[in-house]
């Protein structure tokens, strides 16, 4: 059976090879920082959510504003903007993908990206229903694939139906077609989520993803191909034939997970309501004794990413109020 997330520590006191040792502020003035990119020249690509502005960061934290052509939609009237992906060959292809809400519904786009400048959108993926639960994550999988995350949009029937895209993991081509050896010849790889926010590899090429719960349990899941995660019918433990269970699970108030990254043998989850950084050792296909770091410290933490070439990762909050939200920097030692 999963366990509840529960333990608690003060910074660096675990006993790892890398646990976070330190954290500062590497930016501010943000408002809503959703998502964090890295170019290979080490600037960092981030979006804020509801202003849908891009920036380039450098790693002491100055930013400068990348310019759509046309704009990614429209601000102030309840598109937003979630995640954004590099190609792997960006360097050749100068691709990017967003995942962002228009007025007809969640959508999946790819954008050209010359380093200062984001022109020829070219939405991919469409009909994706848009809520309160609309997921958002997009991220390119070592095969080579982007995978996106899609809420149930206050829905939940739709993340038992194989036909809806919502509820989703999606997993498809730079063209937005499903991906080779897909379970069920669709975009779908994954069904059964409520509203999963973060995914991330381990070394092994095992794709974990951290998922919202409703009012009972938050999750941690080890996601497979074809695999039923629950919902509607299981939120956390589920003695469903057929249906997933998580590996791990908190309690909403110490949770409700977003961003999420491997790193050195182990999972950091960035928890919103939690307010909190996690730990969470991984062993092959099991995981250890979590640990959280800088409870309450910094407010609610939306994402979680690894600086390249460097033992540390940068950690975005969420909803501090405009202008008010950062970018820290947790250093791993």
């Amino acid at each position: 059976m999963a366990a509840l997330l529960l333990t608690t520590a003060a910074s660096g006191a675990a006993a790892s090879p890398t646990v976070p040792s330190g954290i500062r502020t590497v930016s501010s003035g943000w408002t809503n920082p959703w998502g964090v990119n890295w170019l290979a020249d080490g600037t960092a690509l981030i979006n804020e959510r509801d202003t849908l502005k891009v920036f380039k960061v450098t790693p002491a934290g100055a930013r400068t504003e990348v310019t759509a052509e046309p704009p990614i939609a429209v601000p102030g009237s309840g598109e937003t903007l979630l995640g954004i992906a590099l190609s792997p060959h960006w360097g050749q292809d100068h691709q990017i993908f967003v995942y962002h809400q228009a007025k007809d519904g969640n959508r999946i786009a790819r954008m050209m990206f010359d380093g200062s400048r984001l022109t020829g959108y070219t939405p991919l993926v469409t009909g994706i229903e848009k809520g309160l639960h609309n997921g958002g994550r997009i991220k390119f999988g070592p095969d080579g694939y982007l995978y996106a995350t899609t809420g149930d949009a206050d829905t939940p029937g739709s993340a038992q139906d194989r036909n809806s895209l919502n509820g989703k993991i999606l997993r498809m081509t730079k063209e937005g077609k499903p991906a080779p050896g897909n379970p069920f010849g669709t975009l779908v790889y994954s069904y059964g989520h409520r509203n999963p926010e973060g995914i991330d590899w381990d070394d092994q090429g095992n794709l974990w993803e951290t998922e919202i719960g409703e009012d009972t349990h938050d999750e941690l899941n080890l996601v497979q191909a074809g695999g039923n995660y629950g919902w509607p019918s299981c939120e956390g433990v589920c003695s469903t034939a057929g249906m997933t269970d998580p590996k791990r699970m908190w309690y909403p108030v110490k949770g409700v997970p977003s961003g999420l990254v491997h790193v050195d043998g182990a999972l950091y989850v960035a928890a919103l309501r939690g307010r909190r950084l996690w730990r969470v050792p991984v062993d092959g296909t099991s995981l250890g004794t979590p640990v959280a770091y800088y409870a309450g410290g910094f407010g609610r933490l939306r994402d979680v990413v690894k600086v390249p070439g460097r033992q540390a990762l940068w950690v975005t909050t969420d909803k501090a109020g405009p202008g008010k939200d950062r970018v820290l920097q947790v250093d791993l030692g």
